[in-house]
């Protein structure tokens, strides 16, 4: 009768005695699966001791680049995108534009930018609050949407108000003429 392999046995001697009795016994072949799983394992660490055995030298470490600067995209339309999608000119102009207030989000994935409450040092009872969103990979006027929202202080709320009517299109008309001028420039951030 063929003895069936027990990986688990109870210890009926102690450690010594037993490692005596597996030495003296015949060794006897692994289950195919767990041959399988060995070899597996081996294989797997040896593939990622071999990956960590290079170390990258000093000047082939990632460095910044602006990739606004590599080609001129105004030839289409200044289609210039960011990985996802969006306007990279268009972007940096509206975080240009909008860098005196300060960031609640800015989501490069899904060109949205939302500044937090901003109360102008002139006025005291009043606030704002822009939300901006890059709609295309285009440079046009439609490829972005800027809301606008105003609180006023009674007593000690504050109260949703309108803006003015013109106070999201000049500050769009500032975002455009800004991402312009970044394509105009090459890409270059530096403000004038």
């Amino acid at each position: 009768m063929t003895e069936i392999y027990k990986p688990f046995r109870p210890l009926s001697c102690s450690l010594p005695q037993l490692c005596q009795q597996r030495c003296q016994t015949p060794s006897k072949p692994l289950p195919r699966r767990m041959a399988h799983v060995l070899g597996s394992a081996m294989l797997g660490g040896v593939l990622l001791l071999s990956a960590c055995s290079d170390e990258p030298e000093p000047d082939e470490l990632a460095r910044p680049t602006n990739h606004l600067l590599r080609e001129d995209r105004s030839a289409s339309g200044g289609d210039d995108a960011l990985s996802n999608g969006v306007n990279a000119y268009l972007w940096r102009g509206a975080l240009d534009t909008l860098s005196f207030m300060p960031f609640a989000s800015a989501d490069a994935v899904g060109g949205v930018i939302l500044t937090d409450w901003y109360t102008p040092p002139a006025t005291h009872n009043e606030r704002f609050r822009i939300s901006a969103y890059i709609l295309s990979r285009r440079l046009r006027s439609d490829a972005i949407r800027v809301s606008v929202f105003r609180q006023i202080r009674e007593g000690n709320q504050w109260v949703d108000t309108p803006a003015a009517a013109t106070t999201a299109s000049e500050i769009t008309t500032k975002i455009l003429t800004r991402a312009r001028q970044l394509r105009a420039d090459g890409g270059e951030s530096g403000n004038d």
